[in-house]
């Protein structure tokens, strides 16, 4: 009874906000014409500019790759007969090269066949369901984070799974769904494996990273060390807050939920064949790693790096892709072999097929993605902005670790108004990235701060593409809620994760000085 006059007036604040978020966020169009407008824009500008001459100094020492002759960084103007030509015949190529383009496709390849054979939902219910009923709530954060290596999973399977399990053991079934949710969408970026994000990061970064040093290259296992610690670092927050304020504040639950048969059949316990199925992929797993460590441990091993001999730039980590494609094909071929999901190749097959399916807007928006961000190279505009940004911060004597705080701050902000990942990405990254570069600090470093900032909203923004899913299944078991319901519940989190996962940054990387990722430099000095 205490709780609710408490949470009350909070609610109604919160849903002050929420409606400017909702105004700003239904101002923007959809993130393809987003995309479209930003490059079309570049073109626009760098012609505006480039009439006025506009130039900065650039840092970079003299005879560096790419510096001028004359010192300076010029805008480079698209919109002229030169810039025409250039557009024209680079459209495919830029579409093409993308970097996050071809590595997205190729692990969703190899996890769409995990995911369809069954394998996937097979493991997470296996996690949940046979937890002891103190450890549920701790077991349902962890399993959100970890099902983020297919990140529909999570939402789709384990968000109202989560619901159905508090709800058979008397417990509020919000507070499931907010626990699972936190996991899944606010430790978007934590995990103990490299999953479909990490390439499509990492390929951004590695573009923003040109404009500065032509050559850099971000591994896809950049923010790997990071990620794994911040996986149990988003657990033990995720659970302290469901089980000490949302938990608490939502009281005991007196309804029935709707379609309560229909969900039922997710709360079966794993069949004998579909335990079967798990060991053998287990042992699968087991031979796969065993495999991994012949090609990768031993000095001069296959996979290590020919020329250095070190892990470090490897063909194991710069084509971990491939990894990940091989192991999520083989354990899900030998689960659904065993449970009998998979039969023929033709399964395999229409497995793929489906995975590839479900890809249609991201291409569509990562076209769209890539002419942005290569115009922005073209013209010079994120070299510009870069270097005025890295001087102002100078200027004010903001360079120490303490602009990731700002950083991360300013990230958070923009994925309330754009809920993709790599959306937001594509648009940030070609400012942030050259302009922290410039004070000093890698592009692996700098990834990894703004994936904290990404997480840590999602939870909260209508703009998230599973939000409105979220709110269905908020609706089957209390039909009056509004998002403002929604958010309330999920913001004790979305504060919780921003504010210490920034502290447990700040502490990894500057204080104790370890590193983000396997190869992964803390800072950036200029060639």
């Amino acid at each position: 009874m205490s709780a609710k006059p408490v949470a009350q007036p909070g609610e109604t604040r919160i849903t002050r906000f929420l409606h400017v978020v909702e105004w700003l966020g239904n101002a923007l169009p959809h993130p393809v014409t987003l995309f479209a407008l930003f490059a079309a824009g570049v073109v626009v500008l760098s012609g505006i500019l480039g009439f006025f001459e506009v130039s900065v100094v650039d840092p970079r020492p003299e005879g560096a790759k790419g510096r001028a002759d004359n010192g300076l960084i010029e805008v480079v103007s698209l919109l002229n007969a030169e810039g025409l030509r250039m557009i024209v015949l680079n459209l495919v190529k830029n579409f093409v090269e993308f970097a996050p383009l071809g590595t997205v496709l190729v692990a969703l390849l190899g996890v769409g066949v995990a995911e369809r054979s069954g394998w996937l939902t097979a493991l997470i219910r296996g996690m949940v369901l046979n937890a002891p009923p103190s450890l549920v709530t701790v077991i349902i954060v962890f399993a959100g984070v970890v099902s983020n290596t297919a990140s529909e999973m999570g939402y789709v399977v384990l968000v109202p799974l989560a619901a159905v399990v508090f709800y058979s053991l008397g417990r509020h079934p919000l507070a499931g769904l907010a626990a699972a949710f936190a996991g899944v969408s606010g430790g978007y970026s934590a995990n103990l494996f490299i999953g479909t994000v990490d390439p499509l990061l990492s390929g951004i970064t590695t573009e923003a990273a040109r404009l500065i040093d032509p050559s850099y290259e971000v591994d896809v296992s950049a923010n790997w060390f990071f990620m794994i610690a911040s996986t149990f670092v988003i657990t033990l927050i995720g659970s302290l807050i469901s089980l000490k304020i949302v938990e608490p504040s939502l009281g005991t639950y007196e309804g029935t939920p709707e379609g309560d048969d229909d969900d039922h059949h997710h709360m079966e316990p794993l069949t004998a064949e579909e335990k079967k199925g798990l060991w053998r992929s287990l042992w699968a797993t087991l031979i796969f790693a065993g495999v991994l460590v012949a090609l990768v441990v031993p000095e001069g091993a296959v996979l290590r790096n020919q020329e250095t001999g070190a892990i470090a730039g490897s063909p194991f980590l710069r084509g971990i892709v491939a990894v990940i494609f091989v192991y999520f094909l083989m354990v899900g071929i030998v689960y659904g072999r065993t449970v009998g999901t998979i039969r023929t190749d033709r399964d395999v097959i229409n497995a793929m097929a489906h995975a590839m399916s479900t890809l249609g807007l991201y291409i569509a928006l990562v076209f769209f993605a890539a002419q942005f961000v290569k115009f922005f190279g073209w013209t010079n505009l994120g070299s510009i902005t870069a270097v005025t940004g890295a001087t102002f911060l100078q200027n004010i004597g903001l360079t120490g670790p303490i602009v990731f705080f700002l950083f991360i701050l300013v990230c958070a902000f923009i994925n309330l108004m754009l809920g993709s990942a790599s959306a937001q990405w594509a648009v940030t990254a070609p400012i942030f990235v050259p302009m922290l570069m410039l004070l000093g600090y890698s592009p692996e470093v700098i990834q990894a701060a703004y994936r904290i900032g990404d997480s840590s909203t999602n939870i909260i923004t209508p703009m998230m593409s599973y939000f409105g899913l979220i709110m269905a299944f908020v609706a089957r078991y209390v039909p009056k809620a509004g998002v403002g319901t929604l958010i309330a519940m999920m913001l004790p989190y979305s504060v919780a994760f921003i504010t210490l996962w920034s502290l447990f940054f700040f502490l990894w990387t500057f204080v104790i000085g370890l590193p983000v990722g396997p190869a992964s430099p803390t800072y950036y000095t200029p060639a």
